[in-house]
C-alpha cells in the first residue's frame, strides 16, 4: 500500500488540477464569446430586439434606483 499510496495523491491532484485548468479555460472562452457578440450587437446598425429590450430594463433599473433617495447612517 505504501507504493501505491503516492501514486494515488498525485493522480488524484494532477487530475484535480486538470479538471479545474479546463473547466476555467472552456468558462473564459464562453465569457469571451459572448463578450464579443455583446460589442457587435451594441455597434449594430439597426440594433437587435433582444439588445434594445435589455438595454431599456437597464436604463429603467437605473432610473428607479437613483429615484430612490438615499440612506444616510
Amino acid at each position: 500500500m505504501n507504493e501505491f499510496g503516492p501514486a494515488v495523491v498525485l493522480g488524484l491532484i494532477f487530475g484535480f488540477m486538470w479538471g479545474i485548468g479546463c473547466s476555467l479555460a472552456i468558462m473564459y472562452s464562453i465569457f469571451l464569446g459572448g463578450y464579443r457578440k455583446a460589442i457587435k450587437e451594441s455597434l449594430a446598425s439597426p440594433q437587435p430586439p433582444r439588445y434594445v429590450k435589455a438595454f431599456e430594463k437597464i436604463q429603467a433599473k437605473r432610473a428607479r434606483k437613483s429615484a430612490e433617495p438615499h440612506a444616510t447612517s
